[in-house]
């Protein structure tokens, strides 16, 4: 499945519009890597644990934002964004959205008229 920040994509054509495609996840690294993020919180620098986390909880929520297209019916999801809010202490949720549409090959595209 496509899915792209832009609205237009070069050599296709939207045929169809289906509406919002949503995928939601909320991780947390865990306890004993919450508490390896504390102390190297106090000491600065990257917090590894919690960037590996945010990564794989962002490709969880681009899944079931395909898997919720895919059930509309759609072959891409344009217009595609992220967004994260603090659920708790070392607790957050990422939520990815964009627009579910059903693509074809654009036949007009380098069409010179010649």
């Amino acid at each position: 499945m496509l899915v792209t920040t832009t609205e237009h994509i070069a050599g296709k054509r939207v045929v169809r519009t289906l509406g919002l495609a949503t995928g939601a996840v909320t991780r947390s690294p865990g306890l004993m890597k919450g508490i390896v993020a504390s102390i190297k919180n106090l000491l600065g620098g990257e917090l590894e644990e919690f960037t590996r986390t945010i990564a794989q909880a962002r490709e969880q929520a681009l899944d079931r934002t395909k898997d919720h297209a895919r059930s509309l019916g759609a072959n891409a999801v344009i217009s595609i964004r992220f967004a994260s809010a603090e659920i708790a202490s070392y607790a957050a949720e990422i939520v990815c959205y964009g627009t579910a549409v059903v693509l074809e090959e654009d036949e007009s595209a380098g069409d010179e008229g010649g």
